[in-house]
């Protein structure tokens, strides 16, 4: 039997893991559509593939889910107050920056910025959530946002700044499902 820290480490990356395993695929989902069009096999299979991943993630939750914090600890209601101010601020900035560059006339930018905007928001919530490799997930989100434009023959319009963006957040998932408490 696992301590009772360990097993609250393992919720807290399946609570995380649950949040990647959809948005994840909600990104490849919008790779695939932009690359090959509404394909109901292939937008099936990645809905598999999420569903799957967070099958996974639900089940490791609820194996642990009795070593987490009561709702009362002022610590996790500090954390979780933090979580909710940087997720209003980047679907913010996501919406600012995205009327910002469509009037401007760059709005093929638009993908690129929102795949910085939500790297950038992984690096707070490294430290709230004493989680390091929130840092790594962040910055390879920012590091990808800001280079496939320049490595792709569309640019930043490329459907593949969605996958690489998804790619990331489910080996994000995978690896808070597997890595060994700290």
């Amino acid at each position: 039997m696992s301590s009772p820290s360990a097993s609250a480490f393992r919720a807290s990356r399946a609570v995380g893991a649950l949040f990647f395993s959809l948005f994840g695929g909600a990104w490849i989902v919008l790779w695939s559509c932009r690359a090959y069009g509404f394909n109901p096999i292939l937008v099936a299979l990645i809905a598999l593939a999420a569903l799957g991943l967070f099958a996974w993630a639900l089940t490791s939750y609820n194996q642990n889910k009795g070593a987490i914090a009561d709702d009362s600890d002022p610590a996790k209601k500090k954390a979780e107050k933090v979580f909710h101010l940087v997720n209003a601020a980047q679907w913010v900035l996501i919406l600012v920056v995205g009327n910002v560059l469509n009037n401007l006339g760059h709005g093929d930018w638009v993908l690129a910025s929102t795949i910085i905007i939500v790297g950038l928001h992984f690096l707070p919530l490294a430290r709230v959530f004493h989680y390091p490799l929130h840092t790594y997930t962040g910055l390879a989100l920012v590091a990808w946002g800001a280079g496939y434009p320049f490595l792709m023959t569309q640019g930043a319009a490329s459907p593949v700044g969605c996958l690489g963006a998804g790619l990331l957040l489910w080996a994000s998932a995978i690896t808070g499902l597997t890595i060994k408490p700290f």
